[in-house]
């Protein structure tokens, strides 16, 4: 069976990746020599196909999983970059404030004879 350029193609991207997955690594290992020797029949692409769809499933649900997570994680920072900057805010109208008082203070003393 001739080899298409979409399946050779695929296992070439998929050969990039970096496979710790026993049962993956070797459907890839095994995918590879037979586009090689040009030997890749139904059966292989099948369960080359099915091997690879399962660990690639897989690993988009966990990289979803991870970016949910990281998503909730700068919002909970987003909110605390508000609320410090809220109250920054608000220590800055105190001191504004006590210092306009105090400033006062400072001239009346000075005035004083």
């Amino acid at each position: 069976m001739p080899i298409d350029a979409g399946l050779r193609d695929l296992v070439a991207r998929i050969g990039t990746f970096h496979i710790t997955h026993r049962a993956t690594k070797q459907a890839q290992a095994a995918m590879e020599a037979a586009v090689a020797n040009d030997t890749v029949d139904e059966r292989r692409r099948a369960a080359y196909i099915c091997a690879v769809r399962k660990y690639f499933e897989e690993f988009d649900k966990e990289a979803r999983s991870h970016l949910r997570d990281v998503d909730r994680r700068l919002e909970q920072i987003n909110q605390v970059h508000f609320n410090l900057t809220a109250e920054r805010g608000v220590a800055v109208k105190r001191i504004e404030g006590t210092r306009g008082v105090l400033d006062a203070l400072d001239s009346l003393t000075d005035a004083t004879p």
